[in-house]
């Protein structure tokens, strides 16, 4: 990194601390480290699994004691791996938190865990006490809190919810000065008490406040006219002269300001009672009125999956089945209804999921009664669905797609870089006959699967990236779909985050003086650049991308 030789044995200067945790270095126990979810490999010089805070500490303070000596020396925190932007990847020290996975406590409004707790934990220990945590990603029997904090993760839920930054409220972090600090809303006369601090914390405080008291309009302009976005560092989310928040700043962050110790999550009584409208459309010159008319009646998720996907599970249906749990025969019967409709009306170019729910089934259906009523305006094929079973079917096909597509690839992979666009829904019947001529060019397989009541579209492509000409194409179609994602005022992430995949485009994105903004934001916490370096700022160059993806994911 940085072009200089690394000079310290971090192995042999790791083990003459008094670091409690793990350290592993030798080639077998690296190789789950090199890869994540995303298609890059990257060989780290040592993984380390701390015990606890204090051993966070320790690593911090040892990093930042020999930097001067080695400025290749960093820390990369990783909770489950499970990311798909590379966020997880480096050639130092890979900080896995997988040990630092207690549940500290939890009410009916609280939970306070550590960042190495799978989500499917948490969701279990709040469920006991009928709340939920409800911004969790399709991946959230993988995940852990920590990765969805880094990255402000999000999901089908979030269309009524949020994303992971609207719940997190409240935060420990160790800083790169070695220390903890806990973090979370001031009021004005609770921060100025906190700049008056003469330690980092109060250095942070006042130099964030003075950056974005100084930038405050062109900060504010430079949001994301989108529903949700996970690019970049979101300061329009920190101060807004009645209350500073730096959990906002965090979430998100990548683990490039900090390493999480704890986090305190709020928590909701979700409503049980579900009724799923399904649409099948076929022109997309309607869809934008279409979106407006179903988001009328307040959905709880409004989901998509394109032909694409329907036609990949029917070649592969045995999975499907699998996936159902239930016998061929059976599942046929049970889409007799929409395959009438199609031979009526013709192959569907999306397939619309609409879930209204309520604390009863009664007021559930009541509410897609409404909107079912309203929608026969467009004279749509569409119905719904009545008990749980016929659409479990549907969110099946939603849900499983992926995990299908990837069994099926051969030596193709699923490769996931243009795999979380988002896009003012309004402007989608405009945005999506651009992009699906953009992607004919390059005669690939792939799916569109996302939220379509916030416009965020995953579109994963079959690879095989031992061809010459496919790592190319990443490159090439990836700067054609940002470029027009741009162009129409969208974010190349709602999701996924930047990690090594799309730090390179982020000044292409926010414009010279936000992307200057953001590098300060990391030197006011970090100006050692320890805490997962070529990522959000001071980024690998696209040739040092193109060299790092994985040629045998």
């Amino acid at each position: 990194m940085n072009g200089m030789e690394k000079v310290i044995n971090i192995d042999g200067a790791l083990r003459e601390t008094d670091f409690e945790g793990q350290i592993l270095s030798a080639e077998g126990d690296l190789i789950p480290y090199e890869n994540d979810a995303s298609l890059f490999e990257l060989r780290p010089a040592v993984a380390v699994r701390p015990k606890d805070a204090t051993d966070i500490k320790k690593l911090v303070s040892f990093v930042a004691s020999k930097k001067s000596e080695d400025s290749s020396l960093s820390l990369t925190p990783r909770a489950a791996g499970t990311g798909m932007a590379g966020g997880a990847l480096n050639d130092s020290v890979i900080v896995d938190v997988g040990d630092m996975n207690h549940i500290r406590s939890v009410s009916a409004e609280r939970a306070i865990v550590e960042p190495g707790v799978f989500y499917r934990d948490m969701d279990k220990a709040t469920k006991e006490l009928g709340v939920i945590m409800p911004s969790f990603p399709a991946s959230r029997n993988l995940c852990a809190v920590g990765g969805m904090t880094g990255t402000n993760a999000s999901g089908e839920m979030t269309l009524t919810y949020g994303s992971t930054r609207d719940w997190v409220k409240r935060l420990k972090v160790v800083l790169s000065d070695g220390n903890e600090y806990e973090f979370g809303p001031l009021t004005p006369s609770e921060l100025e008490e906190k700049k008056k601090m003469q330690t980092l914390e109060g250095a942070v405080y006042r130099g964030m406040h003075t950056l974005l008291e100084d930038n405050y309009d062109v900060i504010k302009k430079a949001k994301p006219n989108v529903a949700k976005n996970a690019t970049g560092y979101a300061l329009w989310e920190v101060w807004d002269r009645e209350t500073f928040d730096l959990t906002k700043l965090f979430v998100g962050s990548e683990g490039t300001l900090g390493i999480f110790t704890e986090i305190e999550f709020a928590l909701i009584k979700p409503r049980e009672h579900r009724k799923l409208i399904v649409i099948f459309l076929r022109d997309l010159g309607i869809l934008s009125t279409l979106i407006g008319k179903v988001l009328s009646h307040k959905p709880e998720t409004f989901e998509t999956y394109d032909d694409r996907v329907i036609k990949f599970i029917l070649r592969f249906l045995p999975d499907f089945i699998k996936a159902m749990k239930t016998g061929l025969i059976k599942l046929g019967l049970s889409f007799i209804p929409e395959v009438i409709m199609v031979l009526k009306g013709g192959f569907p170019r999306l397939v619309l999921l609409a879930e209204f729910t309520g604390e009863t089934d009664e007021k559930a259906t009541e509410k897609a009664q409404a909107a079912f009523a309203d929608l026969k305006q467009f004279h749509l094929q569409m119905e719904i669905m009545q008990t749980p079973k016929e659409s479990e079917r549907f969110w099946t096909m939603r849900h499983e797609s992926f995990n299908i597509l990837r069994k099926h690839s051969g030596k193709n992979k699923t490769a996931p870089f243009i795999d979380d666009i988002i896009i003012a829904p309004e402007k989608l019947p405009h945005f999506m006959p651009r992009l699906d001529k953009i992607m004919a060019e390059y005669k690939l397989t792939y799916t569109i699967q996302g939220h379509i009541g916030d416009g965020n579209f995953h579109i994963f492509p079959l690879m095989n990236l031992h061809n010459a000409r496919d790592r190319d194409i990443v490159m090439e179609l990836g700067q054609k779909v940002f470029d027009l994602v741009f162009e129409f005022g969208g974010s190349m992430s709602a999701e996924h985050n930047d990690g090594l995949i799309r730090t390179a485009y982020l000044r292409q994105m926010y414009g010279d003086k936000i992307y200057s903004l953001f590098e300060q934001t990391k030197n006011i916490f970090d100006p050692q650049n320890i805490f997962n370096p070529g990522k959000k700022v001071y980024g690998h160059d696209l040739a040092y991308i193109k060299d790092h993806l994985d040629k045998v994911y």
